[in-house]
């Protein structure tokens, strides 16, 4: 986006002692909405998304620890816990009430943990793609995690930064992972997710050790007891070519209060790329409906 009255305000916040950024499209007296990117993306790529519904909300858009223009965290796993501390932190230095949250991929989980653990905070609660705890997943014994944990991290250490001689090269790679992307998507996103380097060329802004996965993660009981906290209306969308499992066959809809799914034909992963125009109108007519009616956050035991 070019710089303009239109343009969005680059603020940061403190958190565990990190320098965090967020993008703040304004209109504040708005009631909130939080945009969580997914893992290894940044704020930016909610751009069409927020502007189709700043004129309603005050949309925020946090970069994660360790991505986008957010500090990276030394010698952290980046749990999923650390990033629901930092949206908690968000949420407090923002003094933000009667929250909406949209979360995408690992931004969903981050978004459904933190609903569930503070469901009196978040009035909307929208999962893209974004759960990838489901009842019949088979965990590895946590021997062998800790030490897939440790191989990732001397791997880590041991790669060489990539690295792009222009933007319109880290675009490539970005369509190489998803077809779907037109060419102003891919360098669009590219453009806020590479920074320059030293040597005259680009790299990816986010900390490579995210890829490392933290050995000490949610258990599928715990996730379970936090969805079934979730005291706001809640929408999970699907992409019917996703590489995930239906959250409806997966049996995942029956542990949450009030929960509907909505399924996208013909998107992948990237749901919000994938099929913009059909995002945006379900999150318009999910976010404007009427609430039926505020549930108790300690209820009796969800149904289908």
């Amino acid at each position: 986006m070019n710089a303009s009255s239109d343009a969005p305000q680059a603020r940061f916040y403190q958190s565990h002692g990190l320098r965090l950024h967020y993008t703040d499209w304004g209109n504040a007296s708005a009631p909130p909405l939080l945009l969580v990117h997914g893992g290894l993306d940044h704020s930016r790529s909610w751009d069409h998304v927020a502007r189709a519904l700043r004129t309603n909300f005050h949309v925020i858009a946090p970069d994660l620890r360790g991505h986008g223009d957010s500090e990276w965290a030394k010698g952290s796993s980046y749990s999923l816990a650390d990033h629901v501390y930092d949206l908690a932190c968000l949420v407090k230095s923002e003094s933000l009430e009667n929250l909406a949250v949209v979360g995408h991929s690992m931004g969903g989980m981050v978004s459904l943990t933190f609903a569930g653990a503070f469901p009196e905070k978040v009035s909307r609660l929208v999962v893209l793609d974004g759960v990838t705890n489901f009842p019949a997943r088979r965990v590895k014994p946590i021997d062998i995690r800790i030490a897939d944990w440790v191989g990732d991290l001397d791997k880590t250490a041991q790669r060489k930064t990539q690295r792009y001689s222009s933007v319109a090269d880290g675009a490539d790679r970005m369509s190489g992972r998803n077809a779907r992307l037109t060419r102003e998507q891919a360098m669009h996103l590219a453009t806020h997710a590479l920074k320059a380097d030293a040597d005259g060329g680009y790299c990816w802004k986010f900390d490579p050790y995210l890829r490392a996965r933290a050995p000490y993660r949610l258990s599928l009981e715990d996730n379970i007891a936090l969805w079934s906290r979730i005291a706001c209306p809640t929408l999970l969308v699907a992409g019917s070519e996703s590489f995930l499992p239906d959250p409806e066959t997966a049996g995942v809809l029956g542990h949450f209060r009030q929960a509907e799914l909505v399924k996208i034909e013909g998107a992948g992963h990237w749901v919000q790329h994938d099929k913009p125009a059909e995002i945006i109108s379900a999150l318009k007519t999910f976010l404007a409906a009427p609430v039926k009616g505020q549930l108790a956050i300690h209820g009796p035991t969800p149904v289908p």
